[in-house]
């Protein structure tokens, strides 16, 4: 970061991150910390941000991959059913999570899981209508939810914000892909 810019943060209210690199910026002038300022705020607002998400996700009895299965299958619509490996693009698990995750989900009555009529050894996971009213409920929720996490930022900022995470997080993406 230019001292141009370190010098307008300063009339800034600043936040932890800004101590963490005025001491780095005292410790060792010869290094510029601005990355950690960007990567340190990204790690810094995921597990803030999770946490109020997380207890959001626990007034209804799920936790947030629990979450992720169900507002899956009801995102991919009618008949709200996708096979096992169907749903692990969208969730980045492994099989023996998957299972885990399936079990707790069926056991509360939220998903079944059925014959595939397709292939005689398959399986198809299903929302059932108790789960597509839940899903309904919380997603809901969820979204007034974040809706309070980003009051801070105007309309023109979060598109801003968004706008700029998408751009880094494409680069990220295609570089963890190769």
């Amino acid at each position: 970061m230019s001292r141009d810019i370190f010098e307008y943060n300063q009339g800034m209210e600043q936040d932890r991150v800004d101590t963490i690199l005025a001491q780095w910026r005292r410790e060792r002038p010869d290094l510029d910390p601005a990355p950690m300022g960007i990567i340190g705020r990204i790690a810094r607002a995921d597990r803030i941000l999770g946490r109020a998400i997380e207890a959001r996700f626990a007034h209804f009895g799920l936790n947030r991959g629990e979450f992720d299965v169900l507002a899956t299958l009801r995102r991919n619509g009618p008949p709200y059913r996708l096979t096992p490996t169907g749903l692990f693009p969208a969730l980045m698990l492994s099989s023996g999570a998957m299972t885990t995750r399936l079990d707790r989900l069926e056991q509360a009555g939220w998903i079944a899981r059925i014959p595939d009529p397709t292939d005689r050894r398959g399986v198809l996971v299903e929302l059932t209508p108790q789960g597509i009213e839940l899903v309904d409920v919380v997603v809901a929720s969820h979204l007034e939810n974040e809706e309070r996490l980003l009051a801070a930022l105007t309309a023109a900022e979060r598109e801003q914000l968004a706008a700029l995470l998408r751009t880094l997080l494409i680069q990220l993406e295609q570089s963890s892909d190769r």
